[in-house]
């Protein structure tokens, strides 16, 4: 832990800007939507603060752009909760999960071709893959057999949808690897 921080205070509530709620919303009308999600109409603000009082909930201002502003009567730390998962959700689509493939020297064609099929499956969902051949002993000098089977492996992926090379075939301790995406 670095010295000064605050060991209650986490990064990820610093990127969120939190709303305002309840006596921080500073217009004079609102537009209100209770719980559920109906929408109940306008009301100035002291009569929207005291309907959601009396259901023993929060008001809080969804927009800022929108005149009169849009507010919802809900629990704070349940659309707190909301934001951070719909801004996880977001990071997540926009960079896509990297998904491995492993297989070793001696594959044979059949399992060859499930690996292909995974790696097809990933792609089509927006993943990138990296594709690893493990060497181990003797099967590290024969490194041009195992270029070969990769290279089966990329062809056989080709054929089911086109794909793009993100990263070159790089030679690394254990073996080989290929990151690819999808075109």
């Amino acid at each position: 832990m670095h010295k000064g921080s605050n060991p209650f205070t986490s990064t990820k509530n610093k990127l969120l800007k939190k709303p305002f709620i309840n006596n921080q919303i500073r217009a004079k009308e609102v537009r209100v939507i209770d719980e559920t999600g109906k929408q109940l109409g306008l009301f100035n603000l002291p009569e929207a603060l005291k309907l959601a009082r009396e259901r023993n909930l929060d008001l809080i201002q969804v927009t800022e752009k929108v005149e009169p502003p849009i507010c919802k009567i809900m629990e704070y730390g349940k659309f707190l909760y909301s934001l951070q998962k719909k801004e996880k959700e977001a990071r997540h689509k926009m960079t896509g999960e990297i998904k491995g493939i492993r297989f070793g020297f001696n594959i044979s064609s059949h399992d060859l071709e499930t690996k292909i099929n995974q790696a097809e499956n990933f792609l089509k969902k927006g993943n990138k893959v990296r594709v690893e051949m493990v060497l181990r002993g003797r099967e590290k000098a024969l490194a041009e057999f195992a270029k070969g089977k990769i290279q089966s492996f990329l062809e056989g992926l080709g054929k089911l949808l086109p794909i793009k090379i993100e990263r070159e075939l790089k030679r690394e301790p254990r073996g080989y690897t290929i990151i690819v995406t999808k075109q």
